[in-house]
């Protein structure tokens, strides 16, 4: 009866390893996105509101729309 030949072995590969796992992205509700620009939109209303004041203009609301889209802005980093 004839003998059967060994397998050939790699040189330098001693175990064989198992390709890493592809990790599951978490995806976002689909209402951040539209929130998100929700929220930037509304820091661009409470400035455009704050400059037609005229005199009677506050530099709060300045900064509370540049923080609405400071928001919006960060938020807009973690869609995915």
């Amino acid at each position: 009866m004839p003998e059967s030949r060994g397998r050939t072995r790699k040189k330098g590969s001693r175990y064989q390893l198992e390709p890493a796992r592809k990790k599951k992205t978490k995806r976002m509700p689909r209402w951040y996105a539209p929130l998100v620009l929700v929220v930037m939109g509304a820091g661009v209303v409470v400035i455009v509101w704050n400059y037609f004041q005229g005199t009677r203009a506050s530099n709060g609301f300045l900064w509370l729309g540049l923080g609405l889209i400071g928001i919006g802005f960060a938020g807009t980093t973690q869609i995915r």
